[in-house]
């Protein structure tokens, strides 16, 4: 069900619809989708045929608990379908601090943290992190000059004005 429910949610995503196009589009394809999921957790209790106390008793209580939430996606227009964009950048985070151990000095370990932001945001937006920290490099005077023309999710439009021309700056 909840493949078939991610399939919906591609599809809304290709078609690039507005918050509001997709509430309703989830509304009518998933939500009878996310009917019968609920009906089937339910059964999978009441009718004794899977143990509460196991793995998946207990991930089925927690759906159960957490319904309205996990189904917010198809009443409020723009709310996600999951959670899994924050759980990426809380692993992300966790990783890194277990890094953190390895550095010698707390400067390392402050200039650590820093590539680490720039390369998550990089990921955020689409952006090559490799590409991004090099330009930076290579373009430091004009880093220092206009910061806002080089973050992650506008250098290549800045790097590529300086490539057409001097005039194009």
């Amino acid at each position: 069900m909840l493949a078939r429910v991610y399939k919906n949610e591609a599809l809304t995503k290709r078609q690039k619809m507005t918050p509001e196009e997709r509430q309703r589009f989830h509304e009518a394809e998933s939500g009878p989708l996310m009917d019968v999921l609920e009906k089937w957790l339910g059964e999978q209790l009441m009718e004794h045929k899977v143990e509460p106390n196991s793995g998946l008793g207990q991930a089925i209580t927690y759906m159960r608990t957490h319904w309205e939430k996990l189904t917010r996606f198809l009443h409020v227009p723009g709310a996600p379908i999951d959670n899994n964009l924050c759980e990426r950048a809380l692993k992300k985070a966790i990783l890194h601090r277990k890094g953190l151990l390895l550095y010698k000095t707390l400067h390392g370990a402050h200039v650590g943290d820093l590539f680490m932001s720039l390369i998550h945001t990089c990921e955020l937006c689409d952006a090559n992190s490799f590409d991004y920290l090099n330009q930076l490099q290579r373009h430091a005077t004009d880093l220092i000059r206009s910061p806002a023309k080089w973050m992650p999710w506008s250098y290549q439009a800045t790097v590529a004005c300086m490539i057409s021309g001097p005039n194009a700056r």
